[in-house]
This record gives structure tokens, sequence and C-alpha cells, in this order.
């Protein structure tokens, strides 16, 4: 009789800690209600607030190196400024979690959407780029879900969905940063 109550304490105490762990996810994160269900959203929720931890913690070291504030964002698909060849203004938003780094040459965005990074390039047409970017993704062992291709006159606009490993090391303004060094 002793272990019976003890599993049932056992179990009792699982669906306590589950409809906890459920109550503080977004729904969103949570598809069906069983429990590997709940334990599956409550650890892509988790990886998302690190995700966002790092990029305070960036922000901060930014700030208390530099507390000046820094250029205003341009605007991704905005009418460009005039700026120097080798300027580039980065930009990031805790409301969007994402980044973008602006030059004459190109326009980066990367946000981070649920689990994905939806990464953006706007510029000129120009042969090869497209295959440095995927050979850029594929060396950072980013795994590219979906890309669209779009253009207009000389214009094209590549948009990938990236998905986020367990493994990736490197945060939504590095990889705004690097995306934007390939067109160089």
């Amino acid at each position: 009789m002793s272990h019976i109550a003890v599993e049932r304490n056992r179990r009792r105490q699982m669906n306590e800690h589950l409809k906890v762990l459920r109550s503080m996810t977004p729904c969103f994160y949570i598809k069906r209600g069983d429990q590997a269900s709940i334990i599956g959203g409550v650890i892509e929720f988790i990886k998302e607030m690190q995700l966002v931890l790092e990029l305070l913690e960036s922000k901060k070291r930014r700030r208390s190196i530099s507390p000046s504030p820094g250029p205003s964002p341009k605007p991704l698909l905005g009418p460009s400024t005039p700026q120097s060849e080798h300027s580039m203004i980065v930009h990031e938003s805790i409301k969007e979690l994402g980044a973008s780094c602006n030059s004459p040459v190109a326009d980066v965005e990367a946000k981070i959407s649920g689990s994905n990074v939806v990464l953006r390039t706007v510029s000129k047409r120009i042969p090869g780029q497209l295959v440095k970017i995927i050979g850029l993704l594929e060396n950072l062992s980013l795994e590219i879900l979906h890309l669209n291709i779009s253009s207009m006159e000389d214009a094209v606009l590549y948009s990938f969905v990236i998905k986020i490993g367990l493994e990736c090391q490197i945060s939504v303004e590095e990889l705004a940063i690097e995306v934007q060094k390939s067109f160089s």
C-alpha cells in the first residue's frame, strides 16, 4: 500500500508542476495538452528567453562601454541616406528581438521568430551573392528552412527562415554583421 500511495503522490506532484509550467508558458508554445508537448513547449520558451537575456546582456555591455546614444536606425526598406562606403549602422531592438546592419551596399535584418530567425537582405543584384550568403550560413552551422527571393528592377530581397540549433553560438546581431560583411 505504501508504494501505491508514494506513486500516487508523485503523479499528483508531476501534474501540479506541469499545470504551473503550462500556466507560465505562452499558449502558442504548447501545441497539445499532453505532458511531452507541455515540456517541449516550455523548453522552446526557455530557449527564447535565453536569447532575450543574451540580447539584453549584450546591450548592457555596449551601454557600459559607450554611454552615448548611437545613431538612429535606418528602416530596412526605406530610402537610403548617404554614408561613407565603410560605415555601418547596427541597431538592436528588444521589442523586435533582432538586429539590422545598413550600409550603402546592402541592408541586412535578422529577427527572432519563435525558435527560428528571419533574415532579410536588400541590395542591388550582385552575381553570386546568394551563394555567398548560403555558404556563410552553412559555415555557421545554421539550417535554412525556407528561402524567398523577390526582385524588382536591379534590387533583390532575400528572405531566409533559419532554424536555431542548440549548438548555435552566434547572436542575431553577430549574424546580421557577418551577412553584411559578405556583401563586401
